[in-house]
Order: structure tokens, then C-alpha cells, then sequence
């Protein structure tokens, strides 16, 4: 069987974070490893995280959404901002 036959499918998932549900801070992201990212979020060695690193956790997933592949979550990922985390969220809960 020749390459062309087979199809791999890499999901992306999309993510929102929070540090607590009182503290109104949150993270949007997307990642193909979610708990790899999870972990990364909340390593203060990892320093490829500049945002939730600003604000210190623990950092805990409250929403994810599997998306086919990496251009609809960033897609998703810019809505979600666009409109506000928190804003979104409250949408979610109300539909």
C-alpha cells in the first residue's frame, strides 16, 4: 500500500484555563498534546509560557474542544479572544 492511501489525522485541541473560578483569569490556547501542555502551563521552569507563567497557578483546564486539525482551532481559538474568555464562557453555559 503506497503512501497516498493512508490518512493520518492529527487533532488539535482547544483549551480554555483558569486559576481559579473566583479570580477571573484565564488562558486560551490550542495544543495536539493537551495534559503535555497542562504540564507546561504549570512547570514555573518552563519558560515557553509567558502568559500563565505572569500569573501564577495552578492552572486547571474548565473547557476543550477536539478540533480535526490545527487551522480550526486557531480559527476557534481567535473567535473565543475576539469575543472575551469570560464572555464566551457565559455564552456557552447559556445556550
Amino acid at each position: 500500500m503506497g503512501r497516498g492511501n493512508l490518512a493520518f489525522f492529527i487533532w488539535h485541541f482547544l483549551y480554555i484555563l483558569s486559576k481559579s473560578q473566583s479570580s477571573g483569569k484565564y488562558y486560551c490556547g490550542q495544543s495536539s498534546d493537551l495534559d503535555r501542555r497542562l504540564q507546561q502551563d504549570n512547570d514555573p521552569k518552563y519558560r515557553l509560557t509567558k502568559t500563565t507563567k505572569r500569573f501564577e497557578g495552578p492552572w486547571k483546564v474548565i473547557w476543550s474542544r477536539d478540533c480535526s486539525n490545527r487551522s480550526s482551532a486557531v480559527k476557534l481559538e481567535k473567535t473565543i479572544k475576539k469575543r472575551g474568555i469570560g464572555r464566551y464562557l457565559e455564552d456557552q453555559q447559556s445556550s
